[in-house]
């Protein structure tokens, strides 16, 4: 037993290894919220923070933060109050003249604490000046420089605005369309190999699992929909790549009422061969190319290329990785199931005729 079925507890272990630590594990020190976002030149300006993870009541003397112009300008803060463990007021003094040409300039936010860790909150303060001089700007420039920020230790999720706790959702949205994407080239070799040599067991697996890549895929759907509900707004705002996967459902679910016009099992399952090579032949630019090459809401889109060090960071890699291949052992056990469950039913119908 233990040689036929060790990758069905393997697909367990990984499976509950993804639901233990993708709930489980904390999100880092973040900040959730600055008032007010705009200020003006010459002014003094107090930013009120909310933090997330945060325990600002217990470190009132050790924490340090700057407004970042640029990689090599920052301003440091005048003032530093706590408010509570969740919340600071911060003072900055802005000068008269940004070295800079332009009328409005955003600033990022970094907050630096011994006990939570570093936090950045990009585009934190939107600054106008009243008048555009970059060499005084430069000549009355005090720069702080951004240093000895604190590494956080310990397994912690990135924290990143808008998407929060949602976060832990990669490990099964994401997760479950690419292992989708496996037990569908399963699906498509074994129809490969109907096509050269028509034996009903191919047919019948390329059934099993096609079927369990579809459910894979509309669980993917579900999940994303619930995800886009907290992080967009809506669960259906029309994105390309939402209307593109559901084509891609919409033709393999095609492939089952195709089946089921057809009542030679030779002629059912040639036909279903070749269908299904071009469905597969099809998901590809559906979910891979044409969402890449316009906007999307998705990461990955106009051409840039998805999990990147924004999307993805190494803890989220230990779990979302394992969790890919511990789908995919599921969904294949699940094909498996659903194959030896086909073949005793046709086994039992030629028994009874």
């Amino acid at each position: 037993m233990g040689k036929i079925s060790w990758w069905k507890w393997l697909g367990v272990a990984l499976i509950l290894y993804t639901f233990t630590a993708g709930m489980l594990v904390p999100l880092q020190h973040g900040i959730v919220e600055v008032t007010p976002r705009s200020a003006r030149t010459g002014e003094q300006v107090t930013l009120e923070l909310t933090g997330y993870n945060s325990n600002y009541d217990q470190q009132s003397e050790n924490l340090k933060a700057w407004l970042k112009l640029d990689d090599e300008k920052a301003i440091g803060a005048r003032s530093i109050e706590v408010l509570g463990p969740r919340r600071l007021a911060i003072g900055f003094d802005l000068p008269a003249y940004l070295p800079v040409d332009r009328r409005v300039q955003d600033f990022s936010l970094i907050l630096d604490s011994e006990v939570d860790g570093t936090a950045i909150l990009p585009t934190a303060l939107l600054v106008t000046q009243d008048s555009i001089d970059p060499e005084k700007g430069i000549a009355l420039w005090v720069n702080t420089p951004v240093s000895d920020l604190t590494v956080s230790t310990g397994m912690t999720f990135p924290f990143r605005p808008i998407i929060y706790e949602t976060i832990r959702n990669t490990y099964f949205h994401v997760a479950l369309w690419l292992s989708m994407m496996l037990l569908f080239i399963a699906a498509v070799v074994y129809s490969v190999r109907y096509v050269r040599n028509p034996l009903p067991e191919w047919d019948s697996k390329a059934r099993a699992y096609t079927s369990v890549g579809l459910f894979f895929g509309i669980l993917g759907l579900v999940t994303g929909m619930v995800w886009a509900k907290y992080t967009w707004g809506q669960a259906w705002s029309n994105d390309v790549k939402q209307i593109t996967t559901a084509i891609a459902l919409l033709v393999y679910l095609a492939y089952f009422i195709l089946r089921s016009a057809f009542e030679d099992p030779e002629q059912r399952g040639r036909i279903s061969a070749v269908y299904n090579i071009f469905a597969f032949a099809l998901l590809i630019p559906l979910i891979y190319v044409i969402p890449r090459m316009v906007d999307s809401l998705h990461p990955g889109a106009g051409g840039n290329p998805a999990f990147g060090s924004e999307d993805l960071d190494n803890t989220m890699r230990m779990i979302f990785y394992p969790a890919i291949i511990g789908w995919a052992l599921i969904g294949a056990w699940i094909a498996n199931l659903q194959y030896r469950l086909d073949a005793v039913r046709e086994e039992w119908i030629e028994r009874m005729d």
